[in-house]
């Protein structure tokens, strides 16, 4: 009420002093109105389809669990709902509409709802995470200084993570990013955090890697296994169904390419 009340009165000198700077204030202040109220909608959108993936994966969660058929059908159909307009998905969508008359165990009608209609989108997920891995990899073996080792990890892992929300249909807007991101740092932390990559760190000491390579392309590959480690969190949170029917990635998965590179590096 305070910032109304506060442009008003600007209005007001403004007309006082001409007409001309009166109207001109008015439009100003009519434009950032309906820009604000445009910002306030587009983010309440963005975290209603946050709210709307949690649920979905929930509810999925818990017909695993009970096998109940007549929640596993309207789970399929939000599924199917919320990928309508992905053209990656339609040839999965039409085989979950052409069997799911077959179908009488709730949890086999979600496995092969999973199956069809997710996989196009995690390949494509986990590409990202891939690319982001190595690109972290690679710039961070060439900085000159730690400082920009931190930047280069921290941005590219929240490009990654708006990207992989994107691939999965959240769009988060600015306040759904930062509602998502709060999602993906407890889900490392439920997980144990960065320790999920130990096993490739655990490789690289293990073969001696360590001592063979420079201090700098040791520093990329974990940098890049990090990474990889968070492409891989939100992956979890953003998906709409919990991974069941289908193996979830691993760091292996996704940044096996670092640890054979140093290889390569070593040998070479």
């Amino acid at each position: 009420m305070a910032l109304g009340l506060a442009v008003t009165h600007l209005i007001e000198d403004l007309y006082a002093r001409a007409d001309w700077l009166g109207w001109a204030g008015l439009a100003v202040a009519g434009v950032t109105a309906v820009a604000g109220m445009g910002f306030v909608a587009r983010e309440m959108l963005a975290i209603r389809r946050l709210a709307a993936i949690d649920d979905l994966r929930n509810d999925a969660t818990e017909v695993l669990r009970t096998d109940e058929l007549a929640g596993a059908k309207r789970i399929a159909e939000r599924l199917t709902g919320l990928y309508a307009a992905v053209p990656e998905t339609a040839r999965g969508r039409s085989a979950v509409t052409r069997h799911a008359a077959d179908i009488f165990d709730g949890s086999d009608l979600l496995r092969l709802s999973e199956r069809e209609i997710l996989a196009p989108l995690d390949a494509a997920a986990a590409r990202a995470v891939a690319q982001a891995a190595q690109r972290v990899s690679i710039v961070t073996a060439v900085a000159p200084r730690a400082f920009i080792d931190i930047a280069v990890v921290a941005g590219v892992s929240i490009s990654l993570i708006r990207r992989i929300a994107t691939i999965y249909g959240a769009r988060p807007g600015t306040l759904g990013f930062f509602t998502l991101l709060r999602h993906v740092m407890s889900h490392l932390a439920v997980t144990g955090g960065m320790a999920a990559g130990e096993s490739m760190i655990d490789q690289v000491v293990g073969h001696g890697l360590a001592a063979r390579i420079s201090a700098k392309l040791g520093e990329g590959v974990i940098n890049g296994i990090l990474t990889a480690r968070v492409g891989l969190a939100a992956m979890a949170v953003c998906r709409p169904l919990p991974f069941d029917a289908v193996r979830a990635p691993t760091v292996r998965d996704v940044a096996g390419r670092l640890f054979e590179r140093a290889e390569k590096k070593t040998d070479g």
